[in-house]
């Protein structure tokens, strides 16, 4: 299955109660996935760093399928507090225990993929990658990944440690990622496209785009598997990881895996896609 999960949305402001969260991940996995997406700031306020995970845990240990199939992707890096979503602490330190935060929460002793969830502008992007090192060299993280960051950082963290995986932006509205996209094909790294759907309040105008509307119209299927189906087709290394709160919305999402488009509904929708404007900068990891 090359489409995940992302868990934002059921963990952060507005999030559903906890069984309907794990109805909502027991949904995706019974429909074939088999990647799940977390962050240790992925929660309600400042005191519950870790509850992403914990929820996920929950979800695994309940579920009656083989959760050892299952790669959960974590995230460290970005913090919250009471006030703010994200804050920015990519320090060695900070890393170290977000990740054992992580770990402790999901119930495991290494992690999946590990990823420094944003580059800190305060700290030299060695010294984050150098932690991220160690901690797999301890055997708490089997692969390293980065997210939001730049064909230069990506470049750069290359340089420190073997990287895995690239999480950033890629949707109808944000295509520039393309061009880190095909950076990752090269360098053979798997591409996480996050809010592959556009923001949440982008989703909901999906159906505004013609092109997508219309080929969605001529399948018979959502326009949201049009778009994720369109992000499948931008590479093999692409998997894109979109978060829903209901059962029924990630299902629809994970049927976008069988949606093979045509070359000719690729060069259509060529028409309906926009470049990264102000609203993705601005709230550039607000989404992450």
């Amino acid at each position: 299955m090359p489409v995940g999960l992302g868990t934002i949305r059921l963990t952060m402001e507005g999030r559903p109660e906890e069984a309907d969260a794990i109805r909502t991940i027991h949904a995706a996995l019974d429909a074939g996935c088999r990647l799940i997406d977390t962050a240790v700031n992925y929660c309600a306020n400042g005191s519950e760093l870790g509850y992403c995970e914990a929820l996920v845990r929950k979800a695994l240990e309940s579920w009656s399928g083989a959760s050892d199939d299952v790669m959960v992707v974590c995230k460290g890096g970005n913090l919250r507090t009471d006030e703010l979503l994200f804050v920015q602490d990519g320090s060695p330190a900070n890393l170290r225990r977000s990740c054992e935060i992580s770990l402790k929460a999901l119930g495991r002793d290494v992690i999946d993929l590990y990823c420094l969830h944003s580059v800190d502008p305060n700290v030299p992007l060695a010294d984050s990658m150098s932690e991220l090192a160690r901690l797999r060299e301890e055997g708490k993280v089997r692969h390293i990944g980065i997210s939001n960051a730049g064909r230069r950082q990506i470049a750069e963290a290359q340089t420190i440690v073997e990287l895995a995986a690239v999480e950033n932006r890629l949707s109808p509205w944000s295509v520039n990622s393309l061009r880190i996209v095909e950076q990752c094909e090269a360098e053979g790294l798997a591409y996480l496209a996050y809010s592959p759907l556009g923001s949440e309040r982008l989703v909901t105008r999906l159906g505004e785009k013609p092109a997508f509307a219309a080929v969605a119209r001529d399948r018979g299927v959502s326009v949201q598997q049009v778009a994720l189906a369109w992000a499948l087709a931008c590479s093999p290394i692409v998997i894109p990881i979109p978060s829903a709160r209901r059962s029924d919305t990630i299902c629809d999402s994970l049927a976008a895996a069988t949606l093979l488009l045509t070359a000719e509904e690729m060069a259509q929708l060529e028409q309906d896609l926009t470049t990264d404007g102000p609203e993705f900068a601005s709230s550039h990891t607000a989404r992450a």
